[in-house]
C-alpha cells in the first residue's frame, strides 16, 4: 500500500503518517519513484504507534521501540510515456493492418463471385446465338426461295417452249 492508503486505513492524514516514520525512525521499502510502500507488517507497526500515541506515549519514546529491519526492493524499470505510446500505436497498425487484409479477401470474394455470374452469362448467351445460328442456316434465305422459284419458273417455261418446238417440228407448225 501507499501513504495514501494507509492513511485512509488508520484515519489520519498522509503527513502523518510520514513524520510517524521519520520520528520512529523506521526503515521502509520505498518503490521507483521513493514514495513509502507498506505491507502488512508495517501497517502494524503503523497501528502500534497510533495505538500508543492515543494513550499518550510521546513520538520521541515510541522511534527507539519501533526499529525494523531494511528489506531491499528491486526498482522496475519505468517505460517512459513515449515507449508505451508507441507500443500502443504498433498494436493499433497491426490492427489496422489485419482489418484491411480481410476488407481486401472480402471484396476479392465479392469480384470473383460476380466474375463467375458474367462467365455464366457469357455462356448462356453463346448457346443462344449458337441456337438462332443453326435455326437461321435451317431456314432458307428469302432470296434464294425467290430465286429458286424463279429458276422453277423460268424452267418450266424453257420445257413448255420445248415441248412446242418439238412439236410443231413433227407436224410442222
Amino acid at each position: 500500500m501507499n501513504t495514501n492508503a494507509v492513511a485512509k486505513l488508520l484515519g489520519v492524514s498522509p503527513s502523518t503518517i510520514q513524520r510517524w516514520v521519520k520520528h520512529a525512525n523506521l526503515q521502509m521499502n520505498r518503490n521507483e519513484l521513493g514514495h513509502y510502500v507498506f505491507n502488512e507488517e508495517d501497517i502494524d507497526v503503523m497501528k502500534k504507534i497510533q495505538e500508543q500515541i492515543n494513550n499518550g506515549v510521546l513520538l520521541q519514546d515510541i522511534a527507539a521501540a519501533a526499529k525494523k529491519k531494511r528489506h531491499a526492493v528491486v526498482k522496475q524499470e519505468v517505460q517512459p510515456d513515449y515507449m508505451k505510446l508507441l507500443n500502443k500505436i504498433n498494436e493499433l497498425e497491426a490492427k489496422v493492418d489485419r482489418k484491411a487484409d480481410e476488407i481486401v479477401s472480402y471484396q476479392l470474394l465479392q469480384h470473383r463471385r460476380e466474375i463467375e455470374e458474367l462467365n455464366e452469362m457469357i455462356e448462356q448467351l453463346t448457346q443462344q446465338i449458337e441456337i438462332l445460328t443453326k435455326e437461321k442456316e435451317d431456314e432458307p434465305d428469302p432470296k434464294s426461295v425467290e430465286m429458286v422459284a424463279a429458276t422453277k419458273e423460268e424452267f418450266g417455261f424453257f420445257q413448255k417452249l420445248k415441248k412446242k418446238k418439238l412439236i410443231s417440228s413433227l407436224f410442222g407448225f
